[in-house]
């Protein structure tokens, strides 16, 4: 078995993906999710595009596979070709599918084609990605491997039309200054050793795994052992420093944990005493039959006669808000209850300007009202549509909007801070559920609604439509019914 640098892209975002895809049983893989498809999908279109689109002379080897496709790769290097598109190099137990190996003096570099941004953050704040920079640094390994690397200086094409360079080399942070190159050299040797089968990887519980193909049988194996990461926040790093001593959700729930405190500090490293004591208590609401969720600490939430429950869809492959939704609702009266969205009919700026400034007057319109939301994302992309679309409102209008006064994050202000629930996570699919609210599609996810969406643009079905608006009137009722919820605490 060959490392390859989609197992170790896997290994950086989940330590147990590779093992799966190894060893686990084929018969128990879910489905590839919709929303995944979709992305490899974006993924290859973008890719021919940039392709399409270089004017510079480029060697195409995409119509070779295997053994010949290396056999190519290799041959294209020692001719000096300028620059080498889906080539194939192995070395020792590598073996890498780069989209790029460009001629740099004496060497080759190898770059990647991204359809998403080649850096988190912005600015002197941007950093690289580490599951970017790993694939980058086994084809440099190879390369070096084979004695045809030029530097540690590879790169990405991203969907801004950027190269971003990723000096494998740089350190990364101040504090703890990691470069791209030893972040590589641990996966890696770790990768190495699932290989060989002398490294164990159990499966631990996050919100990215509803995407994998594994969600199913790990979530049944997680279940079985009372994983710590069943807890809402419990991720992998923290279980494993306290697995040694305390091993399941049961383990918690029955511990004494002023025995694990001495001071500011615990035995664990990484977590703190009050933060132990959260985990305490969330095991022992979760291992309590018929337990119901209580306030941590008082709640005040702004009154208005008329309140506004909010929430929107947006494509990142198309840098796209297509879908602003409100359900209205009067006096707390139910019976009120209004569904408002204003929709996107085309992919383009114009539309999307659109559909903004009639949300925007539409909340205008029912002043004075609160806002409510959940989580932040709502305030990033009204904040990133107010940049593109100035004349719809000012920076000003969007701060004074999302005031806590007028509007109000049920997720970050409320339920995180003032609450505690007999559930693994905090979603507000798992918190509406638990409070007996159920959506009306089978698999409602707001990935599933971007990939709707792009059936709706290829095929113009109105079905589609309405299935991607009847999620999102969901959506916005499951915030009211949290909020109802929240106040019956």
């Amino acid at each position: 078995m060959q490392i390859t640098a989609t197992m170790l892209y896997d290994l950086v975002q989940c330590g147990h993906r590779p093992t799966m895809d190894l060893f686990g049983d084929p018969a128990k893989r879910d489905e590839i999710n919709a929303f995944v498809q979709l992305l490899w999908e974006k993924g290859t279109a973008y890719e021919h595009e940039v392709i399409d689109g270089l004017t510079l002379p480029i060697l195409d080897l995409s119509r070779y596979a295997g053994d010949e496709k290396e056999r190519q790769s290799f041959e294209a290097m020692q001719r000096g070709e300028p620059l080498i598109y889906s080539a194939r190099i192995t070395a020792d137990d590598l073996l890498g599918d780069p989209d790029l190996l460009r001629r740099e003096g004496d060497g080759y570099v190898a770059g990647d084609i991204k359809s998403g941004s080649g850096e988190y953050g912005d600015g002197d704040d941007a950093k690289l990605k580490k599951h970017y920079g790993v694939q980058l640094s086994l084809y440099t390994d190879i390369l070096e491997r084979r004695g045809l690397a030029s530097s540690r200086r590879p790169f990405v094409w991203d969907i801004d039309g950027e190269e971003i360079t990723y000096d494998l080399e740089e350190p990364q942070g101040k504090r703890n200054p990691w470069t791209m190159w030893e972040v590589y050299q641990e996966a890696l040797a770790r990768a190495q050793r699932i290989v060989a089968q002398t490294e164990r990887t159990d499966p631990a519980y996050c919100g990215a795994c509803k995407l994998c193909h594994w969600y199913t049988a790990c979530l049944a194996d997680l279940e079985k052992s009372d994983d710590l990461t069943l807890l809402p926040e419990l991720g992998r790093t923290k279980r494993d420093v306290m697995v040694d001593r305390i091993a399941t959700v049961s383990d918690l729930a029955a511990a004494n944990v002023d025995g694990f405190i001495s001071g500011k500090k615990s035995d664990f490293r990484g977590i703190g005493p009050d933060t132990l004591r959260k985990f305490h208590e969330r095991a022992k609401l979760t291992k309590t039959k018929g337990a119901s969720p209580y306030l941590t600490a008082p709640v005040s939430l702004p009154h208005f006669e008329t309140e506004l429950f909010f929430d929107i869809e947006v494509h990142p492959m198309r840098d796209l808000c297509y879908l602003h939704g409100f359900v209205e609702r009067r006096g707390g009266d139910n019976s009120t209850e209004k569904y408002v969205a204003f929709f996107t009919d085309a992919v383009s700026p114009e539309e999307e300007e659109r559909a903004f400034d009639k949300a925007w007057r539409y909340i205008g319109a029912n002043q004075p009202c609160v806002v409510y939301y959940y989580s932040k994302y709502e305030r990033t992309i009204w904040r990133q549509l107010q940049t593109k679309y100035p004349s719809v409102c000012t920076a000003g209008d969007i701060e004074d909007l999302f005031h806590p006064s007028q509007s109000v994050d049920l997720y970050f202000d409320v339920v995180k801070k003032t609450t505690e629930w007999p559930t693994r996570d905090h979603s507000i699919k798992t918190l509406a559920k638990f409070l007996g609210f159920s959506w009306r599609d089978t698999h409602p996810s707001g990935a599933a609604s971007i990939e709707w969406f792009d059936r709706w643009i290829q095929t113009g079905d109105n079905t589609v439509r309405q299935r991607i608006l009847d999620y999102n009137e969901d959506d916005c009722i499951a915030t009211r019914v949290v909020l109802d919820g929240i106040r019956a605490l």
